[in-house]
């Protein structure tokens, strides 16, 4: 009885994990757009942000919304929160996204 559950499970689980993978990537991709960077960049580094932090460093990241801002002005805005990890997937998307040479940019 149970085998059938925990693999009905499984399979939701699976079929379902690019839905949540895409809802979460729209949503930090919109945080970001709110926060002032433009829309190309936002969406090359939320697909980025997505796949590399957690669920709550996400949500830190959606209460970053303000002002228009520069992609550096962003990226000091992180600083400020106190999170090495994610600073530096923050930083390396930006550097990537910025130059072009984040696989996702292409």
């Amino acid at each position: 009885m149970k085998a059938p559950l925990i693999a009905a499970v499984a399979a939701l689980s699976i079929l379902t994990g690019g839905c949540v993978s895409k809802l979460a990537e729209g949503r930090v991709r919109s945080a970001l757009v709110d926060a002032g960077l433009s829309r190309p960049t936002a969406a090359c580094m939320a697909e980025r942000m997505t796949d590399r932090l957690s669920i709550s460093q996400l949500r830190r990241l959606e209460s970053l919304r303000g002002p228009k801002r520069t992609l550096a002005d962003y990226v000091w805005t992180v600083r400020r929160l106190e999170d090495p990890e994610l600073l530096q997937v923050t930083l390396s998307s930006a550097a990537l996204c910025a130059s072009g040479l984040a696989p996702e940019r292409h």
